[in-house]
């Protein structure tokens, strides 16, 4: 019966977002307020999920979480689920770069459109320096956007090596890298190991809604460690500043 709640409850709460977005999309038809309505009740609902998906939030140096307040960062985080974006929506309103075939997901692209995500073809660099250019501007118009460098997510065995293209966003606005490491701890009460890692972490071809399912009705405690910024700007190399960040979080993900 306890399953059959959260599922529930977590059902109502995915119609509410989708009808939020929904008519949001219907209703603001200025590019920026849409965005940025998005961005508000992606928060609200990840800060509901959170609940619903019984996550406790450890957070490190959560007063660096003030820098966001008086400056913009290009955010920079490891990835091994679908959960990190809940994770990170709860404390900050974000927009978050995903790929085109997410976007093109039915049921997927239809949570990221309405969370008001960016979206990146990976199979394309041809396309990458109009992508690159429309991810700043979005800097420049004032949305804090988190950025995934290892291209997918892991098992959270290790941390992959940085891919540094879209590093480039800092460069062109003109942005610091304020790097996060995400890291599940425990799993009811158990620390996180190869036997129970599957039940947050989400990889390869696994399906989203049995992973989502089986995951309902599990504790999960995750550590957010907010690092020191590092500076960006056109006067560093994007591979510079993609080596930095990862020696940073990987750094912290490993002690």
């Amino acid at each position: 019966m306890r399953k059959l709640y959260y599922l529930l409850y977590n059902i109502w709460l995915t119609l509410r977002f989708l009808t939020l977005g929904k008519l949001a999309y219907l209703f603001i038809k200025d590019p920026i307020k849409l965005r940025k309505r998005c961005n508000r009740f992606t928060t609200d609902s990840a800060r509901r999920y959170l609940k619903s998906l019984k996550i406790t939030v450890e957070l490190e140096n959560p007063q660096a979480l003030k820098l966001l307040e008086d400056k913009n960062y290009l955010v920079i985080a490891n990835h091994v689920s679908y959960a990190d974006i809940i994770v990170l929506s709860s404390l900050r309103e974000f927009v978050f770069i995903t790929s085109e075939e997410m976007g093109n997901t039915p049921f997927l692209g239809a949570i990221t459109r309405y969370g008001g995500s960016l979206y990146t073809d990976r199979k394309k660099f041809v396309s990458l320096p109009k992508e690159i250019e429309r991810f700043s501007q979005t800097a420049r118009d004032g949305f804090r956007i988190v950025l995934f460098p290892e291209g997918t997510s892991t098992d959270g065995s290790k941390i992959k090596e940085f891919r540094s293209s879209l590093f480039e966003i800092a460069r062109q606005a003109e942005l610091d890298i304020l790097p996060i490491c995400i890291n599940y701890l425990k799993i009811d009460n158990q620390p996180r190991s190869e036997a129970n890692r599957d039940l947050i972490c989400w990889y390869g071809d696994m399906d989203f809604l049995p992973h989502f399912t089986k995951l309902l009705g599990h504790s999960i405690t995750a550590r957010v460690s907010i690092l020191e910024p590092i500076a960006g700007g056109t006067r560093v190399k994007r591979q510079d500043l993609a080596n930095a960040a990862y020696e940073a979080i990987n750094k912290e993900y490993t002690k």
